[in-house]
C-alpha cells in the first residue's frame, strides 16, 4: 500500500510563494516518478511538474521559470516550490506517483492566489 499526504497550500496574493509538500510511505527512489497535478474549478487535471526517479524533471509550460520540483529522499518528500503566483494558478494540487503499475494520488491541497 501506498501513501502521500500533500501539505502546503493556502491563500497567497499575486507575486508571492508557497511550497508544497508530498510526503510519501515509503522511498521515493522505489518510485518511478513523484509528480504535482492541478485541477482548477471547471477544468481537467493537469500535470504541473514531475521528477523521475533519475532525476530529470520536466514541467508544463505554463509554469517553467516559476515553479520548482525536488525531493529529499532521506525524508521521503518531495516538494513543489512556487514562486511568482498568478491567480489562474488557483486550484487543488495534487501529489501523484506509480508503483506496480498502479497510480496513487494524494488528498489534496487548495492553492488560491488572490488579492
Amino acid at each position: 500500500q501506498m501513501q502521500l499526504v500533500e501539505s502546503g497550500g493556502g491563500l497567497v496574493q499575486p507575486g508571492g510563494s508557497l511550497r508544497l509538500s508530498c510526503a510519501a510511505s515509503r522511498s521515493i527512489f522505489t518510485l518511478n516518478y513523484m509528480a504535482w497535478y492541478r485541477q482548477a474549478p471547471g477544468k481537467e487535471r493537469e500535470l504541473v511538474a514531475r521528477i523521475t526517479n533519475g532525476g530529470t524533471t520536466d514541467y508544463a509550460d505554463s509554469v517553467k521559470g516559476r515553479f520548482t520540483i525536488s525531493r529529499d529522499g532521506a525524508k521521503n518528500t518531495a516538494y513543489l516550490q512556487m514562486d511568482s503566483l498568478k491567480p489562474e494558478d488557483t486550484a487543488v494540487y495534487y501529489c501523484n506517483t506509480r508503483l506496480g503499475g498502479l497510480h496513487y494520488w494524494g488528498q489534496g491541497t487548495q492553492v488560491t492566489v488572490s488579492s
